[in-house]
């Protein structure tokens, strides 16, 4: 009975690893260039003014708004799951979607915006770097993986096969 429920442990573990391993690479994948999109916001006047009271708020206010888009995108999370009730699939799933990639949108930039002040707590100065670096790890994970590997090279055989067939255009 015992190694059935060490293989059940085991299973559970690798299910929670890709479940927890696809967020974690959303977010990544998304992270830097959605920030970068809406760093480009702050050439507008309103938007630059609005950052630069964000970058001054003290370290608790900053975690605080945090919660800003967490709660602003409830409803439209909310939308989404009654369009999914609806029948309505493919709304819901767009409407979902969209709706993640504002909020790391918004959370990626907010966090370049807070961090010099979240890393003024203490249990975010502590615990940040442990997550950065668990986070760091489990993405090597998954890129020594051979699902990721052929993944990767499947992606730059079509970028060649691109490249090569606009060149012959």
């Amino acid at each position: 009975m015992l190694p059935l429920m060490q293989r059940l442990k085991a299973l559970l573990r690798n299910l929670a690893f890709v479940f927890v391993a696809a967020i974690v690479l959303f977010e990544e994948w998304g992270w830097e260039p959605l920030a970068a999109l809406f760093a480009r916001l702050a050439r507008l006047p309103l938007w630059a003014w609005i950052e630069q009271r964000i970058r001054r708020l003290p370290p608790w206010g900053a975690l605080l708004m945090f919660g800003v888009p967490v709660l602003a995108l409830l409803p439209v999370k909310l939308a989404a799951l009654f369009l999914f009730g609806q029948g309505k699939r493919t709304l819901g799933l767009v409407l979902l979607l969209g709706a993640k990639l504002l909020g790391t949108a918004v959370l990626a930039r907010l966090f370049q915006l807070t961090e010099p002040a979240l890393m003024q707590l203490p249990w975010f100065a502590r615990w940040y770097p442990r997550w950065k670096a668990w986070k760091d790890h489990l993405i090597a994970q998954v890129h020594q993986s051979a699902p990721w590997r052929q993944a990767h090279d499947l992606k730059h055989r079509v970028k060649a096969w691109w490249t090569a067939f606009r060149t012959r255009l």
